[in-house]
């Protein structure tokens, strides 16, 4: 039977579960469990009206993108904020973040988060905008130093725990939304400088929406380099949490619950635009 035959046969629950066990084998029955258990939720301060709580793996996600000497930072489907906060927090005096939601109702909440759970003198140096950011390059090309891509995903934590979710599962919702993450990166790497780093990521489990994203960008553009995505940025002064550092992928980070104490699933990649020169400059040197 060909692959595209089988897939069309795993729909629903029982798909979900024969999908995902075919990925991750026997260590699935413990995965599964541990996608029902509460996630490791931590309380982020940064000196606001309020606190904000957000996964951990959520934190040890932007602490990954280096803000050194970042002046132009976006962040390109920042609802609900969780991240936003982390890089507004984190980011250099003079820097200054642009926050984009696609989603209206979902930037009012974003917005929400910027106003209370930032200082003004932070949130000052924040922009909110609601754009699509598959297109957003057409307007800002090459103008960002830094770039956080999470993009929407496939979010099983929340699918195997809604069966009406669960219900309409198919492999289709994966091609499709590994098309519009495609779509997203590849805008997000227009618009970032030479030099610059963009951390993508996602809250799926399959490797298509995480390195088969990746591997896209690879093919597609020559002027990318993979990066270890070390701690940058030091949040103890906003968050006392040990941060996890996450499974090898073949290009990323993986943080999976069942073996991270609950955060996650929360997958990772650091990316830099190298320089590239041609082959007839190479000739003449």
């Amino acid at each position: 039977m060909k692959q595209k035959d089988k897939n069309q046969k795993l729909t629903g629950a029982e798909g979900f579960h024969t999908y995902y066990s075919g990925i991750f084998g026997e260590r699935w029955e413990s995965l599964k469990k541990s996608l029902f258990l509460e996630p490791d939720h931590v309380q982020f301060n940064a000196g606001g009206k309020e606190p904000y709580f957000l996964d951990s793996a959520s934190v040890r996600c932007a602490v990954s993108l280096p803000l050194k000497d970042a002046e132009s930072i976006l962040d390109m489907c920042a609802a609900p904020g969780g991240k936003t906060l982390v890089l507004a927090a984190s980011m250099e005096q003079r820097a200054n973040l642009l926050s984009n939601e696609r989603s209206a109702d979902r930037k009012l909440r974003l917005s929400h988060t910027v106003e209370n759970c930032l200082p003004e003198e932070i949130s000052s140096r924040v922009t909110v905008i609601c754009k699509d950011g598959a297109v957003l390059c057409l307007s800002k090309g090459n103008q960002f130093d830094r770039i956080l891509l999470d993009a929407p995903c496939s979010s099983e934590r929340h699918v195997i725990q809604d069966p009406n979710y669960l219900k309409d599962w198919s492999p289709s919702r994966i091609k499709t939304l590994s098309m519009a993450q495609w779509a997203l990166l590849s805008s997000g790497w227009r618009m970032l400088k030479e030099g610059g780093y963009l951390l993508y990521s996602t809250c799926a489990l399959n490797p298509s929406e995480n390195d088969g994203v990746i591997e896209k960008l690879l093919k597609k553009f020559k002027d990318v380099e993979i990066c270890e995505p070390a701690v940058s940025s030091d949040v103890q002064a906003f968050c006392s949490v040990k941060l996890v550092e996450g499974e090898q992928t073949k290009y990323g980070r993986h943080v999976l619950p069942d073996s991270a104490g609950g955060s996650g699933p929360l997958y990772f990649c650091l990316l830099r635009k190298k320089s590239v020169c041609s082959v007839e400059e190479l000739s003449m040197v």
